[in-house]
């Protein structure tokens, strides 16, 4: 672990999730009579740390952006504790206020969507679109919701004149650097990043991580960075999820992760990282059969299906969520006896790299 990560992990914890569950109902018939539940988020347990971004990644349909969602409360949970911390006296759980009582704490979190054009209202100028957290929030008002707006826009690389165009006008890239200025307005601790890269040319993606490291250490801002790219998330995390089929299945220091993995899917999901080397051979972990179903998930661990170590117990029982090092946590029977193969050292990337 290098001395950043380090410091991110003695750092008190801004949000911290106990047993969090979304379950989505099956209706059927004239009645809507419900036959059953889509397990999205099903008992997950995270937190993290003031100051540090948390990459969450995962195959699509993981529940990734499920949890994301309940934790900004776009959506109620099911189940569980959201503890988010105010300041250094104030600790709320989300999960059980009201609407009415969420407005007074929306504006400490904000999240940054996938697609950068639908996410922006077409009929809204650059400035109105950032100007519309601080009315909301009765944060500003006037000269001084127009001295804020020309200072964001700067801030993410654009330039005053761009304030009175309107989205269309604009490139995916510049229209990402729009709604993150309109999540910086209201000055949130926490933001999340649902595949804010994702949507964007390669070299594009490069500048807006850039953009984001630059705002944590100015802001000292809080990221949950959800991704399927691996090789995005070792670029700007500190720590690692990893999910599966709505469950948590590994979590670590992003080093860690890549270095030595614990359970049998993020062995799978690393050996699909492109390699800059290209005289390395590392064998590629193709699994078989599909995700499994989260209105119908398999008895036992739900990955056991496509794992190539399965045993019987992995079949039968489902593991438990266990902290098997100081800050690895892991959920797989086997994950005290196997010895799975990480990325090679040379191979590891930092975060300065961008």
């Amino acid at each position: 672990m290098n001395q950043s990560s380090a410091a991110q992990v003695s750092a008190p914890k801004l949000l911290e999730i106990n047993h969090l569950k979304k379950y989505f109902p099956i209706e059927k018939g004239l009645l809507r009579r419900v036959v059953g539940y889509v397990k999205a988020v099903d008992n997950v347990s995270l937190y993290i740390n003031e100051g540090e971004t948390f990459g969450l990644v995962g195959e699509s349909g993981s529940g990734k952006t499920t949890l994301g969602r309940c934790i900004v409360r776009a959506i109620s949970p099911t189940e569980g504790e959201i503890k988010f911390r105010i300041d250094d006296e104030q600790v709320v759980d989300l999960a059980s206020l009201s609407q009415k009582q969420l407005r007074s704490v929306r504006r400490y979190m904000h999240m940054i969507f996938q697609d950068p054009y639908s996410s922006l209202n077409p009929r809204m100028t650059v400035r109105d679109i950032i100007a519309e957290p601080l009315r909301y929030n009765g944060l500003a008002n006037g000269q001084e919701i127009n001295e804020r707006v020309k200072e964001l826009i700067q801030l993410v690389g654009l330039e005053v004149r761009h304030l009175k165009r309107y989205p269309h006008a604009f490139s995916g890239g510049q229209r990402q650097r729009i709604g993150i200025a309109r999540s910086l307005a209201i000055n949130p601790r926490l933001i999340v990043c649902d595949e804010a890269v994702s949507a964007l040319d390669v070299s594009i993606q490069a500048q807006i991580l850039n953009l984001l490291l630059d705002l944590q250490e100015h802001f000292k801002l809080t990221y949950l960075f959800i991704a399927h790219d691996l090789s995005v998330v070792k670029h700007i995390s500190h720590r690692i999820g990893v999910m599966y089929v709505g469950k948590l299945v590994e979590m670590t220091d992003t080093d860690r992760l890549f270095a030595h993995p614990r359970h049998p899917y993020t062995e799978a999901l690393l050996s699909a990282v492109p390699k800059t080397d290209p005289t390395l051979k590392m064998e590629r972990i193709v699994l078989s059969g599909e995700v499994a179903n989260p209105a119908n998930p398999p008895a036992g661990c739900y990955f056991h299906p496509r794992c190539r170590y399965a045993r019987e117990i992995c079949r039968q029982e489902e593991p438990i969520w266990e902290e098997i090092s100081p800050g690895h946590f892991v959920s797989c029977h086997l994950a005290h006896n196997l010895e799975l193969r990480g990325v090679e050292e040379k191979q590891q990337f930092r975060r300065d790299a961008l």
